[in-house]
């Protein structure tokens, strides 16, 4: 039956694609981070005012202070936690909805069932995200789970149309068809022989909608409708955007360069996984 790669291909492609393995060291290092601040080995004096204000980089405060006297360095590490809060949170939720969504609709097709899945991703694909994050966060202004609300209701929808296309291409193959010959119930089919077929797609879906939630989290924040009660690299940028007018930058790179360099180990994982995990790119 054609599935996943074999594990043994799957490590000697990763292996040799040195970009996808700096990716992973890099993510695996972020998150290893966000371990250490969840356990309460680091960045746990994000909000304490512990120096003057607009010190310089120093031993004791690496990236300096900001406006209040709060260690820089202290703030991007917590936000690192957050960052994949968020992530994960929205990333396995969405991704979730998505799959079983589309393979309802891809198993179901040209039924209501297919039908009504296909209206309602092209109606929240047709409402302008922010617009419709701003609503969600108005509408829930007392939760703090508005903007993640917000993001898992229109991030699964594309994980929903390409799980819907494969599951059409895998249903009329020669095994799935055999299944349903010798008389497995359908719902069986579909979860033992089709959906593990789609892991692949899943993977990658979930990898690239973690790096959306963590670029919509830092705009949403940033314009003071994500995090509210804490710290994030988005409400870093929003304190230095009247810093950078008085020359200070500490707090401006210290949430910017993280979070360039978490998105782009994410992206080169991601390329990686793409091209190991498909089981129609052939043997390494």
């Amino acid at each position: 039956m054609p599935g996943f790669e074999p594990t043994h291909r799957v490590w000697q492609k990763l292996r040799a694609n040195r970009a996808g393995l700096a990716g992973f060291a890099l993510v695996s290092l972020y998150g290893l981070i966000a371990l250490s601040v969840a356990l309460g080995w680091a960045g746990q004096e994000w909000s304490l005012v512990s120096g003057e204000r607009w010190e310089s980089a120093s031993s004791e405060h690496w990236f300096g202070t900001n406006q209040l006297g709060q260690d820089i360095f202290q703030r991007a590490i917590y936000s690192v936690r957050i960052a994949f809060e968020i992530g994960l949170l929205v990333a396995l939720t969405s991704t979730l909805l998505g799959s079983v969504c589309g393979a309802i609709s891809g198993w179901c097709a040209d039924t209501w069932a297919d039908d009504g899945v296909v209206f309602i991703t092209g109606v929240l694909d047709s409402i302008p995200f922010y617009l419709f994050a701003a609503a969600v966060a108005f509408a829930f202004q007392a939760s703090a789970w508005a903007m993640q609300i917000a993001m898992v209701a229109t991030f699964w929808t594309t994980t929903s149309r390409l799980v819907r296309a494969e599951v059409m291409r895998l249903k009329n193959r020669d095994f799935v068809q055999s299944a349903l010959a010798i008389g497995l119930p359908p719902h069986l089919v579909l979860l033992r022989h089709v959906l593990p077929n789609t892991g692949h797609i899943l993977l990658a879906q979930a990898a690239m909608v973690f790096v959306a939630a963590i670029k919509t989290e830092v705009i949403l924040s940033f314009l003071g409708l994500g995090v509210q009660d804490g710290v994030s690299w988005g409400l870093m940028l929003a304190e230095s955007t009247q810093e950078v007018l008085v020359s200070q930058f500490n707090n401006h790179l210290a949430a910017a360069i993280p979070l360039l360099l978490l998105l782009l180990g994410f992206n080169l994982m991601i390329d990686a996984l793409q091209d190991a995990l498909d089981p129609r790119q052939g043997s390494a």
